[in-house]
């Protein structure tokens, strides 16, 4: 990898005087410019001028001291020099030229921010950096480390376009295999039955009272045998969740293709919309390209994870050690992700109900928890739903983006996935899991403890969609092939809605 930087100092005033100490500063700047490289390597002003109030520069540099880290490590010192004998200060930087030099064994399509071009020859990729004018890379981009994530992105890219890592999945442990009562997809029985019905809405459903009840019945389960044995309380958290969330909780790297995003409107003035309003009474049709011009840019999107907006109740704040480990849950709306072709019955769906369990506290808590909580599961999966089922070790979004997918890359942190056979295709659908996030969310937030330990968390999702799907698929909708645990906690039937 091989970095060409031409930039420039800009000075307070002319330095003509300063050009003998200047000369004599670049000439003995390899110190700085070597620093933690290996002997012979590092980054190197390879020419430089002084031109009145400004000083340009070429740097040219590896992948051990790249050149705009050599540009900014010159800048505090040469301030020194300058301030201390001359009395000019060193004002800020611009970027005229930047290219980075990659090995690679193919090309690559894909645009990337800032990027102006990309080329391809001889086993190496050619980027130039678009720099020089108003709204590209310059000196706050400079501070803020994009070049380094423009290297990391490109890595990333090529990393797929090899084949790359794929995600880790490790099975962990299975139940014994249990015969199905059913063997047809539940969706379409529960439509014949009438207990469900399509939304307007595409992935989404309308739930009778038949299935109502099924779902507040894993709800009472999940209180009985979780919840209050396990002492968490519950809290209600927002479901609209804006780009700073997303931006501390990591979702920002890639959440934009699953996401329902949310747009204010302009202004709330009634004048502001009466065009809107009159075309309807007129045509009876909601005029949608007027409405895109009436409605601001978004503000973040409809709840697609469930905890991040839990975190804004922490954030900044100091936990006493005697309030660790905090346990709460919340069940207090609806999720929505885009599934795009993925969508099916009731198992992949748009919109979904879940109920959310978040615990944060020392890493010996967090997992400690975590274990807990497995116990508990493994209690409802095996004696009251009585699932043919079975748990894996896969790799959480957060690693994945990272790059790290293995067990041994985990160190305690990582998903478990909790996997139910469907009979009526053979398929294996997750219907639960549980992530031991290390220390992603409290760092994301600013959250410390009392005690100088750092703070993990962990999450885990009951998917009321995906547990239905995992017990229907393999019980039916005849309460007489449902175990009797089950039912217990189910009672009698509620009356469904009936039509002529």
């Amino acid at each position: 990898m091989r970095f060409h930087l031409e930039a420039s100092f800009r000075l307070s005033a002319d330095a003509c005087k300063a050009e003998a100490a200047v000369s004599d500063f670049f000439a003995k700047a390899g110190p700085i410019l070597e620093k933690g490289a290996p002997e012979g390597q590092g980054a190197k002003v390879t020419e430089w001028k002084l031109a009145g109030n400004r000083i340009d520069l070429v740097i040219d540099s590896d992948r051990f001291v790249r050149a705009h880290d050599a540009l900014l490590r010159l800048r505090r010192p040469l301030s020194e020099l300058l301030g201390k004998q001359f009395r000019i200060g060193v004002r800020g930087l611009d970027v005229n030229k930047f290219e980075i030099e990659v090995e690679s064994e193919r090309g690559i399509e894909h645009k990337i921010p800032y990027v102006r071009e990309i080329r391809f020859e001889g086993g190496r990729l050619y980027l130039s950096l678009d720099v020089g004018k108003s709204g590209t890379l310059g000196q706050a981009e400079i501070e803020n480390r994009i070049p380094d994530r423009i290297i990391s992105l490109l890595e990333d890219k090529l990393q797929k376009s090899y084949g790359g890592k794929t995600e880790h999945w490790e099975l962990l442990w299975e139940s014994a295999a249990r015969e199905p009562k059913f063997i047809r997809d539940p969706t379409e029985e529960m439509q014949k039955a009438g207990w469900i019905k399509h939304g307007s809405s595409r992935g989404q459903w309308i739930y009778g009272p038949e299935a109502t009840h099924v779902f507040r019945t894993f709800e009472k389960i999940v209180l009985a045998e979780i919840i209050e044995p396990l002492g968490y309380s519950e809290m209600i958290f927002p479901k609209l969740d804006t780009w700073d969330v997303w931006k501390k909780s990591g979702h920002a790297q890639g959440v934009y293709p699953e996401i329902y995003f949310v747009c204010p409107p302009k202004t709330r003035d009634p004048a502001f919309w009466e065009e809107v309003m009159d075309y309807y009474k007129v045509t009876h049709e909601v005029p949608l390209d007027l409405v895109k011009e009436k409605i601001d840019v978004p503000i973040g999107g409809m709840c697609y994870a469930q905890c991040p907006t839990f975190w804004g109740f922490l954030q900044g704040m100091t936990l006493p050690n005697a309030e660790l480990p905090i346990t709460v849950f919340d069940r207090s709306g609806t999720s929505h992700r885009y599934e795009s072709g993925g969508i099916h019955g009731i198992e992949r769906v748009d919109e979904f109900h879940r109920i959310e369990i978040v615990w944060l506290g020392t890493r010996e808590q967090v997992l400690e928890q975590a274990e807990k909580l497995k116990v508990c599961y493994k209690h409802i999966f095996e004696d009251i739903l009585e699932l043919t089922w079975r748990t894996a070790w896969v790799t959480p979004w957060f690693m994945a983006q990272e790059g790290k997918t293995g067990l041994a890359e985990m160190s305690g942190a990582g998903t478990v996935d909790y996997e139910a056979v469907l009979p009526y295709n053979g398929n294996w659908i997750e219907f639960q899991n549980l992530s031991v996030n290390g220390e992603k969310y409290p760092k994301g937030f600013t959250v410390k403890a009392q005690s100088a330990e750092s703070l993990w968390s962990g999450c885990s999702g009951v998917g009321l969609e995906r547990w239905a799907s995992a017990f229907l698929s393999q019980k039916g909708l005849d309460p007489a092939n449902w175990p009797t645990a089950f039912r217990k906690h189910f009672g009698e039937m509620p009356k469904g809605i009936r039509f002529l």
